[in-house]
């Protein structure tokens, strides 16, 4: 029989994880905002981010798209990154006064319980943060409740297992060999939100616009994305707790040879498709 998912359990866990990646995840921000670019800059246009536009930010990590939108935003706007980790939002504070940018707060927040004043954001935005809440309608409608009449929300997240095998393969590795059951359905996880389009509706959105940003993930070695994943992406470690040190370390160098496959004389390029989604409050 499967545990019960406790969701209060999960956030503790998740936030240390965070607490404790911030440092590591910080060192591949640039990697991350050129992987993820394109992806951001449709996320921005489909919240409708522009000159004076009060922006907030769920599950902001270090910032690279606090940073995106705070330069559309301009002096006249500001942008509030919340994340559950005060490390991380450490992070993307730095990346601010880094970028000369002076209209950027930061808050230690829960994505599913928005502590801001109801109406009082044009734009909410959240980077490949919504997937990893437990309950992803209810987080959504916190974010509607927090923006104006007529303001937008737009979030990026992966798209299915098999578009996305530079991680897909590492968790079945990961998963078989450490005994995991399959993920239970609407459980938080890389894969959970690929029904984004749904889930805003459900959460009171409309005129919901969707689209798929192909996002290979581009480095110079296949071990390269393994050090990536193995230095900053804090789910795995998760999934990984109750193997032995010396068995983790097995499995990642299994991981290291399965990601090879994606290897070539140019580089490393591993398949990631991503999920751009917004909708009006």
């Amino acid at each position: 029989m499967s545990a019960v998912f406790d969701p209060v359990a999960y956030k503790e866990t998740t936030r240390v994880q965070w607490q404790d990646a911030a440092d590591a995840w910080h060192r591949y921000d640039s990697i991350f905002d050129r992987w993820l670019g394109e992806a951001t800059d449709a996320m921005l246009d489909l919240a409708r981010v522009g000159p004076g536009s009060r922006v907030l930010d769920i599950a902001a990590g270090s910032g690279g798209q606090t940073v995106a939108a705070a330069r559309r935003a301009g002096d006249s706007g500001a942008v509030l990154a919340t994340d559950i980790s005060s490390n991380i939002l450490d992070r993307a504070e730095s990346a601010a006064r880094a970028a000369g940018l002076a209209n950027v707060a930061t808050r230690v927040m829960d994505g599913e319980r928005l502590e801001v004043q109801p109406g009082s954001f044009d734009a909410a935005i959240s980077r490949l943060g919504l997937m990893y809440l437990p309950d992803k309608v209810g987080a959504l409608e916190q974010a509607r409740a927090a923006l104006r009449p007529g303001g937008r929300y737009a979030a990026v997240v992966f798209a299915e297992p098999d578009r996305n095998r530079f991680f897909s393969v590492p968790v079945a590795i990961i998963r078989e060999r450490a005994e995991l059951p399959p993920p239970a359905p609407g459980l938080p996880g890389p894969f959970s939100a690929v029904r984004l389009g749904d889930l805003l509706e459900d959460a009171g959105f409309a005129d919901v616009e969707l689209q798929r940003v192909e996002a290979p993930l581009r480095l110079p070695r296949a071990a390269d994305c393994m050090r990536l994943e193995r230095d900053s992406f804090g789910a795995l470690h998760q999934m990984l707790a109750r193997l032995t040190p010396a068995e983790q370390d097995e499995v990642w160098d299994e991981i290291g040879r399965a990601l090879r496959e994606f290897e070539a004389a140019d580089g490393f390029s591993g398949p990631c498709e991503l999920i751009v989604g917004g909708g009006t409050a």
